[in-house]
């Protein structure tokens, strides 16, 4: 029987109860009334206060009964609403077992293809150490191999560098010889002057010509891209070498204005440069903390020299042989290189990063201008620091030597170029102007050959040349835009150059 059921059965019962129970309440309450009907007046209110005391009675047990029959109603259909959600949740239980049963089925699963890719994995782990272990053995193999290559090479390499050294040892005692012939002429030399002009036929002696005031822009080139840094020229020649941020060494014709060649394979930006006494080779000072050495006939990188741990912002060369190298770098050191060898044979340090450098004629001494104004002499084989002088107020930008070697000029960014007596170190010259002032701290200013005029580059792009002997300003160069990096004047006198830092390069006549 259902639940339901049940409580209708109950409901049926508890009515027969009250119906049986108001006919036993009628049979007991018969008498009274029936005497109540009799017309007793001594007993007639007592028993009229009983009859509506008994009908109020009567009527509570009637709206209790009223009461228990809603809340009957009311139980009956809360228990309806219960089932129908009891019967939701067994349906719920139901799908939630059935799901239960298919994730375990699909437990199962896993575990056992996990079982299967585990024991995949150990068998790959198994060959990957028998490769390991025969890995291993090929790596000493080779390192073995490489050991005893390495010894054979440095073996072969040590001869090879003693046969160097013996040929180098004759061509140093040659070159010797042929500088001391040359010093011995320069007497008769300086005497053969006609019309200003002393020239000697020889190959390899320097040409002397009388250096004239530049006022006229010969050319304009557009060298480099994104600023030109650094310009040379040939020695006794018009060919003028030029170097950018672009990372190229350019060869121009400054008669002409045109391209000569191009060399490739510097890996920083050119920020200085040096041509050999022979005009055989030219070498770039490279923000890529090396050097580069070009073959000018071939245009082929010759050397790359290592060793500064910071940009070489400087670089020059002996001026008899074309053996001996000098460089300065960020990483506050100076490196005496040897081309024919191809490494470094000395290194000096000091405290003050150096900004630019250039060897004295004999090749033994180096000037070099640093961050703190101060202008150093080095012995460039001891390493020994011979002299030093506090040229300017802020950073040494440039340093030129005359040619023939007595007097130094230092360009600072103190917007003052000095000059020095090598000899004695002291100050034979003071150049300044209320327009120039130096664009970075590797300008570089310049010498006239026969020693007579000074160029420096501004930062409105004009040129200054002074006059040494006067110390006035003799021309004012107004052609370029952009600030001058550098200036450098030709060894037959003319032209002169100027660089800017949008890489654009002027001819000076």
């Amino acid at each position: 029987m259902s639940q339901e059921e049940k409580a209708m059965e109950a409901i049926k019962d508890a009515l027969r109860a009250l119906r049986k129970r108001h006919l036993l309440e009628e049979g007991a309450h018969a008498p009274a009334i029936s005497a109540l009907s009799r017309p007793i007046i001594s007993q007639g209110s007592e028993w009229k206060e009983k009859t509506e005391k008994l009908e109020t009675e009567l009527q509570q047990c009637y709206k209790a009964q009223s009461r228990l029959s809603e809340q009957l109603v009311i139980e009956v259909a809360e228990s309806r609403t219960s089932k129908a959600i009891l019967q939701e949740k067994e349906l719920l239980i139901n799908d939630l077992q059935k799901e239960l049963t298919q994730r375990r089925e699909e437990c199962t699963q896993i575990q056992e293809e996990l079982e299967e890719k585990t024991k995949t994995v150990d068998v790959l782990i198994a060959e990957n150490q028998e490769i390991r272990s025969q890995l291993e053995e090929m790596t000493s193999r080779v390192q073995k191999a490489e050991s005893e290559n390495k010894m054979l090479i440095d073996r072969w390499m040590l001869q090879k560098m003693q046969d160097a050294e013996r040929l180098n040892e004759a061509n140093d005692l040659y070159e010797e010889m042929l500088a001391k012939l040359k010093a011995n002429g320069l007497e008769t030399l300086a005497r053969q002057q006609v019309d200003g002009i002393v020239r000697r036929n020889e190959d390899g002696t320097d040409h002397f010509v009388e250096s004239t005031i530049p006022s006229t822009c010969g050319h304009r080139i557009h060298a480099h891209e994104g600023g030109c840094g650094s310009i040379i020229f040939e020695y006794n020649s018009g060919t003028l070498f030029t170097g950018g941020q672009d990372r190229a060494v350019k060869m121009w014709d400054t008669n002409s204005g045109a391209l000569i060649k191009s060399l490739y394979g510097s890996l920083g930006n050119i920020l200085d440069m040096a041509v050999t006494h022979d005009n055989k080779s030219v070498i770039a000072a490279t923000s890529s903390n090396n050097l580069f050495v070009w073959d000018v006939s071939s245009g082929r990188v010759r050397h790359t020299l290592t060793g500064h741990t910071d940009k070489v912002c400087a670089v020059d060369v002996s001026k008899f042989s074309s053996r001996h190298v000098v460089s300065a770098a960020y990483d506050r050191t100076i490196k005496l290189w040897d081309l024919h060898k191809g490494y470094c044979t000395n290194t000096v340090l000091f405290t003050s990063n150096c900004n630019a450098i250039c060897l004295s004629i004999d090749g033994l001494t180096v000037f070099s201008g640093h961050m703190d104004g101060n202008l150093r002499l080095w012995d460039i084989q001891s390493g020994k620091l011979l002299s030093e002088v506090a040229g300017h107020s802020s950073a040494v930008t440039s340093v030129s030597l005359s040619r023939n070697g007595n007097r130094i000029l230092t360009s600072g960014r103190d917007n003052v170029h000095n000059v020095f007596d090598t000899r004695t170190l002291e100050i034979c010259g003071t150049l300044r102007a209320s327009g120039n002032r130096l664009a970075s701290n590797w300008s570089r200013s310049c010498i006239s050959p026969d020693d007579d005029y000074v160029a420096a580059g501004s930062a409105d792009g004009t040129v200054h040349v002074w006059s040494l002997s006067k110390g006035n300003i003799v021309s004012i160069l107004k052609e370029q835009t952009s600030p001058i990096l550098c200036c450098s004047w030709s060894g037959i006198g003319k032209p002169l150059a100027s660089a800017d830092k949008n890489g654009y390069v002027c001819t000076w006549t």
